[in-house]
Parts: structure tokens; sequence; C-alpha cells
């Protein structure tokens, strides 16, 4: 019986599957990025409006913040360019409208940090401050080979997909129903990831007031499931 070896894209995209999995043990189902205020304090009440919100982020947010940064990062990360590296983390850090939100940044990217020094990943360049989880993202991308493309892909996927575990367990959604919503937001994000790509320096960083008073509002949420 004939068998396969499998390629090296193969093995890059069971490392990206392992990247985006929610049981990677870094804690990011802990946090729900003001979206439990905002459900909470009836800003969204239905699916349809949830489906609004998550579009608004990617959309608005993601595809101006996370997403070109990602890329610069992954870029620095694999010319080795320390200075660049420190910039962009640094510049990210920065587009934090509340503590809550840099705080589940640092967090989250410390929890990959101290995964990937598990996992044997090698590291080359010291942070002058507590690392994202995009620059840990992009640097596992580039240990693994991970085309960028599909890193962006991948980290939006993650994204959304935590977003929508979440809002099932807040509203609360049946399980057919956070699938739909997934279902209908797949579709936008190989082209909000090609958009991050054509985004210039001086479009980097764009905030939604909404998301900034939801996550501060948080903070002092009498009762909370999430972190943030």
């Amino acid at each position: 019986m004939a068998t396969s070896v499998p390629s090296v894209n193969a093995h890059a995209m069971l490392h990206l599957l392992h990247l985006c999995s929610p049981a990677l043990p870094i804690g990011a189902y802990a946090y729900s990025q003001g979206l439990e205020y905002a459900i909470d304090s009836g800003w969204i009440k239905t699916p349809d409006e949830i489906t609004d919100w998550l579009l608004g982020l990617m959309q608005h947010s993601l595809s101006y913040t996370d997403l070109p940064m990602l890329c610069r990062l992954y870029n620095a990360w694999q010319q080795g360019d320390i200075t660049c590296v420190n910039y962009w983390n640094n510049y990210l850090r920065a587009c934090r409208e509340s503590r809550e939100l840099l705080l589940e940044d640092e967090q989250l990217g410390g929890a990959l940090a101290r995964l990937l020094k598990g996992l044997d990943v090698p590291v080359s360049i010291a942070l002058e401050a507590p690392s994202t989880y995009a620059c840990q993202f992009a640097r596992a991308g580039v240990h693994w080979g991970i085309a960028l493309d599909d890193l962006c892909c991948g980290f939006l996927w993650s994204w959304l997909e935590n977003q929508v575990a979440a809002a099932t367990k807040l509203v609360p959604l049946g399980q057919t129903q956070g699938q739909r919503i997934l279902v209908a937001l797949m579709p936008h994000i190989p082209a909000l990831c090609a958009a991050a790509h054509t985004r210039q320096d001086d479009e980097l960083g764009r905030g939604l007031p909404g998301l900034a008073m939801a996550s501060c509002l948080h903070e002092r949420q009498y009762s909370r499931l999430f972190r943030s």
C-alpha cells in the first residue's frame, strides 16, 4: 500500500492549527474584550447585533491595528531586526485604549512566550517592554515557516472564535447559533487580511470609541465572567 509524506506546507499548516487552537494553554478564553459589558448593558441583544459588532471590530479595528502590525512584526522577526520588533511591539501596546485591553495583550503575549520557550522555540531578540500577543504569534509563525497570509487568517479566525465563544456564554446563544455567526463572518477574513497588508504606517492604530468605553466600563462591572 502506497504511503505519502506530508509536505512542508502541511507541516506549517499543522503548526498553524496548533497555534490557533482554543486548547492552546494561554488563557484566551478568559477575555471578552468589552463584549461582556456591551451585552450586559443592553447595547447588544440579538445574534444579528453580535454579528454586526464583531464585523465592525474586524473591519475597523483589527484590520487597521493588530493585523498590519502582525505583518510588520513577522517581517522584523524574519529579518532579525531587533529595533523593528521593539518598535512595533511598543506601537501596538500604545494602541490599547484601556487598562484591561493592555493587560490582556500583555498576559496573552507572556503566556505564549512561556509556551514557546517550553516548546524549544529559540528567541534571539530581547524586548524592551512586555510582549504583545501579536509579537509572539509572529515569532511562532516565522519559526514554524507559516506563510504570512495564512498566519494573518489564523490570527483573525482565532480572535473571532474566542469572541463567539464568549457571546455563546453571555447572551446566551445556542451552539448552532454561535456556529451560524462564525460561518457568516468567515468569508470576510481573507479580504480583511489582504487589506491589512496594504495599510501604510500613517493609517495604523485606528481606535473605536465604543470598544474603548465598553472595556473601561467593564473594569468596574459589578458581576462578570470574563477578565476583560
